[in-house]
């Protein structure tokens, strides 16, 4: 659905002009979903610090708010793949903020992806479709944001013991008003709002479906980390993207080269050694035992 959803909504004419407001609307509705679950769950006191949440949410507008407004300047698989290889940045994030180590199959895995990364984006820009080096700049920029998201939200939950939906609230209850605030700044607010009631079910309609899969989706994801740590979440989510990706070029009219085919076997590949490396002992033990069967037949 959302894949649908955000593709639909960019498919308007100029609309990339008004992410950030997608972004804000999208920022109000977390806020207003995760402010009725907090009423239905009792939760009433703050845990974690002001300060602490205030930091999430400027690293939630980075992660968010630049990968919405990057899909207006990239071919959305191409944004997809970015987001893919977001465990790059989240190793490193993890090695510089929670001094965590990885082993060589982390490194190769991040390698693979650095890999067919490159090669995705070349081939993105034979077709030159939507192709952008700003969009490339953007995404980027979102991808730091999520290395240092996942491990500081990992760092919040397990410091404070927070549950999800306290995280929820505060982190983007801060990033809509700190959005606002900018689209204010920017005088973009009310030309963005002009530009949304002239096509009202294109854009609010989509963008509430976006929010509400949106948010049921980030639920998913903060159990994630809490319960295995964000190295495993981006996993999970990576594969999440992958089948994103195959649909985009099913669902949606888009330009098609066989580039994009094994360039992106590469960065599976690089997810494959990333689960490997957190599942050796159950890896090899079926390895080992698929090997034996298959050994028994010529004997």
């Amino acid at each position: 659905m959302n894949v649908m959803a955000l593709e639909l909504i960019f498919t308007l004419e100029d609309f990339k002009y008004t992410s950030w407001f997608l972004s804000c609307y999208q920022f109000f509705i977390y806020s207003i979903l995760s402010f009725i679950q907090i009423g239905f769950t009792g939760l009433s006191q703050r845990k974690a610090s002001y300060r602490s949440y205030l930091i999430l949410a400027i690293l939630t507008v980075g992660s968010m708010g630049l990968s919405i407004h990057s899909v207006g300047y990239l071919n959305y698989p191409t944004q997809l793949m970015f987001k893919c290889c977001k465990l790059i940045p989240v190793l490193i994030g993890g090695i510089i903020i929670q001094k965590k180590r990885f082993n060589r199959y982390d490194v190769a895995a991040t390698f693979c992806m650095s890999i067919g990364l490159i090669f995705f984006t070349l081939a993105d820009s034979k077709v030159g479709l939507n192709f952008n080096a700003y969009g490339v700049i953007i995404v980027c920029l979102a991808l730091v944001a999520d290395a240092i998201i996942g491990n500081y939200q990992e760092k919040v939950m397990k410091t404070y013991h927070v549950s999800n939906v306290e995280l929820i609230f505060y982190s983007f209850t801060f990033g809509f008003l700190l959005i606002l605030l900018g689209l204010l700044v920017t005088n973009n607010l009310f030309s963005s709002i002009a530009f949304w009631n002239k096509h009202p079910l294109s854009t609010y309609g989509y963008a509430l479906i976006l929010s509400i899969f949106g948010y049921l989706g980030i639920d998913v994801v903060l159990n994630l980390i809490k319960e295995y740590g964000a190295l495993i979440c981006v996993t999970v989510t990576t594969c999440r993207k992958a089948i994103t990706i195959i649909l985009s070029f099913t669902l949606f009219s888009k330009p098609f080269v066989i580039d994009y085919v094994w360039s992106g076997l590469i960065v599976v590949l690089g997810i494959y050694l990333n689960v490997y490396s957190r599942n050796q002992i159950a890896f090899n033990s079926k390895i080992s035992s698929y090997t034996n069967r298959l050994l028994s037949l010529f004997r």
